[in-house]
């Protein structure tokens, strides 16, 4: 396939979900601008394959199959892959279960021809993936709230990663989308 694209809200204190908190969940946001949700369905339409783990598959197949939300159809339409260790069935529609090795399962898609793999997370998966250094570009939403307890984005790192800022665009919401790519070794 493509690229391992990252997608993510971020607070403005480095957190991706609060504790005991699903994702973005709970921020009390205004609502997304349509410029910002138009660009992401657009991203959206260029995947060809969704990534995630466990807790988020749960969350997002019980949500996006009854929802009327523009992001469901192609949430809903794109096969998805969920890692885990322990999950022993998976019911929302075009959903497989990865068990292995999350590098060698990672590579090998990435190997596959196609489209981008787009990667939702929960935290813990997308630490693993960054701390693997599997992700090719990192689309970080900055929302324009402090949580001053959660779960942050680059935990357990052993070194410096360095990464190139690749776009960067405010939103009237107050969001700002920044786009990163790992810098050159």
């Amino acid at each position: 396939m493509g690229k391992l694209v990252l997608m993510m809200a971020v607070s403005l204190d480095g957190l991706v979900a609060r504790p005991g908190k699903f994702g973005a969940g709970g921020w009390e946001l205004p609502p997304e601008d349509s410029a910002l949700k138009t660009r992401k369905l657009d991203w959206l339409g260029a995947a060809g394959l969704h990534l995630m783990g466990r807790a988020t598959y749960e969350e997002m197949a019980g949500y996006w199959p009854t929802s009327d939300d523009e992001y469901a159809a192609p949430m809903n339409e794109i096969p998805k892959v969920v890692f885990s260790k322990t999950l022993t069935k998976a019911d929302w529609p075009q959903s497989t279960i990865a068990s292995g090795d999350l590098a060698d399962e990672i590579n090998a898609r990435k190997r596959e021809p196609g489209k981008d793999l787009i990667a939702w997370g929960g935290a813990a998966f997308a630490q693993s993936l960054t701390r693997l250094r599997l992700v090719d570009e990192y689309r970080l939403v900055h929302q324009p709230v402090a949580l001053g307890d959660g779960l942050p984005l680059f935990a357990g790192l052993t070194a410096p990663y360095v990464l190139d800022l690749i776009e960067a665009q405010a939103y009237a919401d107050g969001a700002v989308l920044h786009v990163y790519r790992p810098a050159a070794r």
